[in-house]
This record gives structure tokens, sequence and C-alpha cells, in this order.
């Protein structure tokens, strides 16, 4: 240190006869704290799931008989069914295969079901990219893990290139409950990673590269208010949220279940992950304060907010000011629909629609849920179970999804206060989805629980009911062969 240039410059300060021994911080080997694994009970992260539930009662669900009756058809009689192959790679991979299905039930709040179905070609495929992804964003989200930013930076951009490639990695102390075991099991997904077509390898290492490169993008800023500028926050949920759904786009594509445009129209791809992203930001909004990583921007809280604290919305006395930044970031969410719309039309193989469908359903649903709700500030809102049943029931062909849509938007609109000053906004928007997804239904079948389970292919053309002895109508040529959730069911 007298001389640093000499030093770095010269052999003058070489000791090439000593061997020096040292053992590397515990960081180096992936361990961080005590395993947290086999604490019970397992938590998630954060303030997830310590904030006060703002669900329907239990009479509010009763009351509704057809629920009920789907709820139970739905988990008793007829579930969703499952194509993971445990043998898909051989015995070698079978305990590895179990585990990457049995974590994703663990780590998945909505997701596990509709991966799940998908076909048997396709489903490891989107399961590993999902808990592939599921793992790197518990690195992000341990925010005391880590004792400068600078290490999670690191492991953030280096994931795609360390932990997807090597068995042999792990991660300890890192994450709580289930998404902690699974950084410290990441090697069997590895493994069964590194069996997947090379296509598929391809398009899950790329994406786990450029969300790590994105996450890291934001670990040294002062989240706790929210993103500067609403740009900023559509770039965030770019990287979490839409390169997934470019990613998905690809693997479909790469894997023969859909067609080319479904890949390349990066913008209707990016539409379908914002639009979940946002609705999930807009439903969080006191889980992510209360964590002090919040998403909503400055610039358009800062509208209505009279403090310079995002956290002024979540007192009784600001709820009028909150209610009108909330239906903004409603309605800002809203005008991605038609492009959500223009993408589930070019879908073709039914469980991939069914994949892709369903949680956008479950997104405008949340977000009918969130609108001028002051609930939203005080807890966590939560669509009621028996409907969502209903929604996933219903939600296998393009005129039950447009039905929804439909549905949801109208509601919404209904809600508008015409003193909002989103109100025009908020209106435009609706109208759009519901020309997009008009609901030519008689007026007496327009009611909510008046949907029956379709029997129509994807494009909303009727298949004729059974009803013998008049044999069932042979399906127009036009169409792709239909195969309705109820055929999947039995």
């Amino acid at each position: 240190w007298a001389d640093l240039e000499e030093t770095l410059t010269t052999d003058k300060h070489v000791d090439l006869k000593s061997i020096a021994y040292f053992d590397p911080p515990m960081h180096h080997e992936g361990i961080y704290r005590e395993s947290r694994v086999g604490e019970a009970p397992m938590e998630k992260q954060g303030a997830y799931g310590k904030l006060v539930t703002h669900s329907e009662s239990k009479l509010s669900q009763i009351a509704r008989l057809d629920e009920v009756f789907g709820a139970v058809w739905f988990t008793k009689v007829r579930p969703m069914p499952g194509h993971v192959d445990v043998m898909m790679f051989g015995d070698e991979l079978k305990d590895d295969v179990e585990y990457c299905d049995d974590v994703l039930g663990k780590v998945s709040r909505s997701f596990a079901m509709v991966i799940r179905q998908l076909p048997r070609e396709l489903v490891l495929d989107i399961l590993i990219f999902y808990i592939v992804l599921r793992a790197l964003d518990t690195v992000e989200d341990d925010t005391t893990a880590f004792p400068r930013p600078g290490e999670k930076i690191m492991y953030l951009n280096a994931f795609h290139e360390t932990a997807l490639v090597n068995d042999k990695w792990k991660m300890v102390g890192v994450g709580e409950g289930d998404e902690a075991h699974l950084l410290e099991n990441f090697g069997a997904v590895a493994r069964v990673f590194a069996k997947l077509p090379a296509a598929s390898q391809e398009v899950i290492a790329d994406i786990t590269k450029r969300m790590g490169a994105g996450m890291a993008e934001f670990v040294e800023k002062d989240m706790g208010q929210g993103t500067k500028t609403t740009e900023e926050y559509n770039l965030y949920c770019h990287y979490v949220a839409g390169l997934v759904g470019e990613g998905l786009s690809r693997l479909f594509v790469a894997t023969g279940f859909e067609n080319q445009i479904v890949a390349t129209d990066l913008e209707t791809s990016n539409s379908m992950g914002l639009f979940l992203q946002k609705t999930n930001i807009i439903r969080d909004y006191l889980e992510d304060y209360v964590d002090k990583r919040a998403w909503w921007p400055q610039d358009v809280w800062q509208i209505y907010a009279k403090s310079g604290d995002l956290g002024e919305f979540a007192q009784p006395d600001g709820r009028p000011q909150a209610m009108a930044c909330l239906n903004h970031m409603v309605t800002d969410a809203l005008e991605l629909i038609p492009e959500c719309i223009k993408y589930l039309e070019r879908l073709n193989n039914d469980q991939v629609f069914r994949f892709c469908a369903i949680p956008q359903v479950m997104a405008i649903a949340t977000l009918d849920k969130c609108f001028n709700n002051g609930d939203v500030f005080t807890g966590v809102v939560k669509v009621r179970k028996g409907l969502a049943v209903k929604m996933i029931m219903e939600s296998g062909t393009m005129k039950g999804i447009e039905t929804w849509f439909n549905r949801f938007a109208m509601s919404i609109k209904a809600k508008i206060d015409p003193n909002d000053p989103s109100a025009a906004r908020t209106a435009a928007a609706c109208d759009v989805v519901c020309k997009l997804c008009a609901d030519n239904r008689p007026i007496v079948m327009r009611g909510p629980g008046f949907l029956p389970v379709s029997w129509a292919s994807k494009t909303g053309q009727n298949r004729p009911l059974p009803a013998p002895p008049t044999p069932t109508l042979p399906t127009p040529s036009t169409l792709r062969p239909l195969q309705p959730l109820h055929s999947l069911l039995r």
C-alpha cells in the first residue's frame, strides 16, 4: 500500500515461496444464513399472508348455488387433469421431476393447475421455466440475506450461467418457506432443465438472463415510494412479466403447438404479461408498501396525494385521494386488454389457450374487485373462490373469455363515479372491451351465473349438444379438432 503503483506493475512485492490458506466467506459458497427449511410454519417472504384478507363471507358464497355446485363438480368429480409424466426422462430423473412438480404446487399461488394441464410434450418445459423464474424472483425479493447490494446483483446477473447449468449449485438462507427449499434443492431443477430440448433450453436461459439483468437494475434503487415514473413502472413490469410472456410464446412455437406469429409479435406477448403484473401491483399496494418495495409510479400517485408519502393512501383521511389514484391505476391496466384479446385469438391448442386465458380472466375479475374499493388500502382483496372456479370451468373457449371480459368491464363501468378524475378514460376503456367482447346471448341468459359450461371450440362456434338418438353433427372442416374443457375432465 505504500507504493500501490509499484505493487501492481512490478514483482517487487510478490511472494513466490509461501503458500497462503484462507477460508472463503460463507456467501461465496451460496450460504447466507442458517437453513430455514423445515421450520414450522413455512412462511412466505415479506408481508405476504400477514395482512388482512378481504374475502366474501361463507354465507355470500353459499347463496350462489351455481358456484357451489361448480366448485364441488370441479374439485371432487372432474378436476382438471395433470399431464406431468415423472418418467419422461426415465428412472434416472424420476425423483427430480417429482420434486419439480411438487415444489411447483407449493411456490405457485395460481399457476400450478393451468401448467399441469398442458400437453405432455410441453408441460415440463413450461413447469421448469416457471420454477426457474420463481427461484430468480426469490433472490430478488429477499431484502435481508445479502450483506451488500452488489452480491445480489452478481447472483441475478449470473443465475442463467451458474444455477441453471450446475446441478451442484444451491443457495442456503435466502428466501423463506418453500421458496427457500427450492433454492436449496435447485440441483433437481438444473438436472431436468438439462434434459429439455435444446430449443427450450435456449429460450429459458435467454429469458432468465434478461430478467435477471432487469431485476438487477432495480436492486440499488429506493423503491419505498414506488417507481419514479410510469415509464420505469412499465419497464419493471416488462422485466418481470413481459419477458415471461415472450418466453412462453417462444416455447409454444418451439415445441410446435402454436404458429410463428405468436412468438414474433412481442407487443401482444408483452401486454399479456403486463396485464397480469399490473393487476398484482394494484392489488398488493399495502403489502408492497409495508415491504418498502412499492411499484405505484410517483408521477401518478403524486397527482392525488396531499403529502409526499405513498403511505398516505392507507390512512382513513386520505381515502378520497386514494380511490382516485386506484381508479387511475386500474384504468391504465384495462387499456392493455385489446392486445391480450388479440393474443388469445391467435392460439390454436386448447390446453395452451386455457393456460393463457384463465389467468387473464382472473386478472380482470381482480381489477373489478379492486376498482373503487377502499379495501385495497387496508389489506388484500380476493375474488370469491366459487366465482374463480366458475371462471376456470367456463374459460375454455374464446366465447367464454369474451363473456367474462364483457361482464367485468360492464361491472367496472357501472361503478364509475362521474366526479372521478379518470371517469371518461375508464369508461372509454370499458367500452372498448365491451365492443371487442360483445355478449350476444339472449337477455334472459345474461344474469350472473348463467353461462353454461361451454361445449364450444375456442372459436366460439357451437358443437351440437349430444341428444340421442340424433347423432352429433360433424365438426366443420375449417375448424381445428374440438377439445372442450369437459372432454379433458373425463
